[in-house]
């Protein structure tokens, strides 16, 4: 089976591969003011597209995927300069390259995701580097933290996960399932870096311009902030980043609203620390 067969075979959650893809191959063009620069995308894009009928072609979805890859690039390269030879692992990394960003000569990382999206990444995506490496993943699936060769001690050193375009296609109790491991199993000043929709987004991906060609559902969505710290006495909220502020006036009025109204940005990035008990 061809490449391109193989990526149009993907199932629905992981055919949602393609739309941060397309973005960061077109993007910058777009919105030079928010450029990535990256060096992969539009070569693996070439590589699999067919029609192009489930590319983003909406500006406000290329505009947040830009946004979110500087915030997601951003908070591991400080990361990396507070603990230098740290781990990083993307927690469904499609057909994402972070570590052309995140290679300072010491960091190790590891890119996981199902099955057949390594597969196809193997393919696409050729890895030489030591530090750099691929596993299995499933969320939902108990003992990923050990599948991920994370530490076993808590007072081993820090890693940073994050996750990019995931967790709104689990079911609640997997999300909570997801952070209540971190809680228990994350060595103290770990970070999990994560993007969220609102609640009144779950059941609504047919709205979505981009994810609807996929098939794929929205199932968790945040009603207020302090749910994320719930699953364990740990994790605490260390920030909220918005995601879309910048993209234009009407946005930009209208945030306020929205936050009034349901108590939660409509979409933003999360991220989590893990703490010493004794400090929470």
């Amino acid at each position: 089976m061809t490449t391109r067969k193989k990526a149009q075979r993907l199932s629905a959650v992981p055919s949602t591969l393609r739309i941060p893809l397309a973005a960061r191959a077109s993007g910058d063009a777009i919105f030079p003011q928010m450029a990535v620069r990256d060096a992969y995308a539009a070569g693996i894009l070439e590589q699999i597209r067919d029609d192009g009928s489930a590319l983003p072609e909406d500006r406000a979805t290329i505009y947040g995927i830009l946004s979110r890859t500087r915030r997601f690039r951003s908070l591991a390269q400080d990361f990396l300069k507070e603990h230098p030879g740290a781990r990083v692992v993307n927690m469904g990394c499609g057909l994402s390259h972070y570590f052309q960003w995140l290679d300072d000569g010491k960091s190790r990382m590891t890119d996981a995701d199902l099955p057949e999206v390594l597969e196809l990444r193997r393919e696409l995506i050729p890895e030489a580097n030591e530090r750099h490496d691929l596993r299995e993943l499933d969320l939902t699936a108990p003992g990923w933290w050990e599948r991920l060769g994370l530490p076993r001690r808590r007072n081993a050193r820090p890693v940073f996960l994050f996750t990019e375009g995931v967790l709104m296609y689990l079911k609640p109790e997997q999300v909570q399932a997801v952070l209540a491991t971190f809680g228990e199993r994350a060595p103290a000043g770990s970070m999990l870096v994560f993007d969220a929709l609102c609640w009144l987004a779950v059941g609504h991906a047919k709205q979505h311009p981009s994810v609807r060609a996929t098939g794929a559902e929205f199932h968790w969505g945040i009603h207020r902030p302090a749910e994320l710290t719930q699953p364990h006495p740990r994790l605490r909220l260390a920030a909220t980043y918005g995601v879309l502020e910048g993209i234009g006036l009407p946005y930009t009025l209208f945030a306020p609203m929205v936050m009034l109204f349901l108590g939660v940005p409509l979409y933003a990035l999360y991220a989590l620390k893990a703490e010493n008990e004794a400090d929470t």
